[in-house]
């Protein structure tokens, strides 16, 4: 009987913060209105998950310090993505802007980029990829809200891997983000922003697999736990109209004859149009994000892999604005 092959590993190789190169402002604050305090422990969980795989030559080792400087710039101008979630006495919430900064990773992956996309299982074994550390209830001042990770595979390739929660960011919002930090990037190694000085070249040569033998940690790239493979998202956008002020969510018995009907009501945060009728929705895809174009070092994504996830059994609706209308994505476990 043939022996089963043992699990590629992913090796951690560098744990970093990326900070704001420019102080943010005291005291700034954006709102979580929450409509039926308290917020679940499970709603602190929800995010967002983008993998882009690129080909082409390993990506160098001084390719991360520019990830991570570029990252640094970007944030100037998205200070909320570097924010903490803050809970009050009374159970409300909001996300302090500050300079708290997001985690950067650095890895490798024992597999060649093709062999992992071919993979039947690459959905569940993607969480490996896009780091996640759920935020505790207790300290939630303490935890990023969001992860990235440059990982490389064997034979060259390399995949960046972003996870954050929906409470800062929804996917229309991460987009924005994210295409703001590749025009960021290519600019920074244009005008050579980030040459590479002696110090750093010290740091590289002592990071390269032959010199270092020392890794943060390994783990199997199925040992992760793949929150959301077992849901289904689907995308509208509601080409015209002001975003209604209230939404009712009807949820019909699996039995009829025996179940209940539950219905639940919220209202649309502030700073949203109220009123207004007519909408006209039609289905979308999440390649209307843009995210295809990201372009990292004059190369496009050659697979990009979306996914929100949910959070235990619950499903989960995000209204966006974009434009004249807005953008909503339904996410239900199956």
């Amino acid at each position: 009987m043939a022996a089963t092959p043992a699990s590629p590993q992913v090796h951690i190789e560098s744990v970093q913060t990326g900070l704001p190169t420019r102080v943010v402002e005291p005291d700034r604050t954006r709102v979580i209105a929450v409509a039926a305090p308290p917020l679940p422990a499970t709603a602190l969980q929800r995010r967002l998950r983008a993998v882009f795989y690129y080909r082409g030559d390993d990506a160098p080792l001084e390719e991360g310090i520019l990830v991570k400087e570029s990252l640094g710039e970007v944030l100037c101008f998205f200070p909320e993505m570097a924010g903490r979630l803050r809970r009050h006495a009374d159970g409300s919430w909001e996300v302090k802007l500050n300079d708290a900064g997001v985690r950067f990773q650095q890895a490798t992956v024992e597999v060649t980029m093709e062999d992992f996309l071919a993979d039947k299982e690459r959905a569940r074994k993607e969480a490996a990829l896009a780091p996640w550390v759920d935020v505790s209830a207790e300290d939630p001042d303490m935890c990023s809200l969001l992860f990235m990770q440059l990982n490389r595979f064997q034979g060259g390739g390399y995949a960046i891997g972003v996870s954050c929660t929906v409470l800062l960011s929804d996917p229309l919002s991460l987009a924005r983000f994210l295409r703001a930090w590749a025009r960021t990037h290519a600019e920074m190694k244009e005008q050579g922003k980030v040459a590479p000085t002696p110090m750093m070249q010290y740091m590289a040569y002592f990071q390269r697999p032959e010199i270092c033998c020392k890794r943060i940690r390994s783990f199997p790239v199925h040992s992760v736990a793949a929150d959301g493979i077992h849901a289904q998202t689907v995308l509208f956008r509601a080409a015209a109209g002001d975003p209604p002020s209230r939404f009712t969510l009807v949820v019909a018995p699996g039995d009829p004859a025996r179940g209940a009907t539950t219905v639940e009501t919220s209202v649309t945060a502030d700073g949203l149009k109220k009123g207004g009728a007519g909408h006209a929705l039609e289905a979308a895809e999440w390649g209307e994000l843009g995210l295809e174009e990201l372009t990292i070092r004059d190369v496009k994504p050659v697979h990009v892999s979306y996914r929100i996830v949910s959070g235990g059994d619950e499903g989960l609706v995000v209204v966006m604005p974009d434009g004249d209308g807005f953008l909503i994505t339904a996410t239900v476990p199956k």
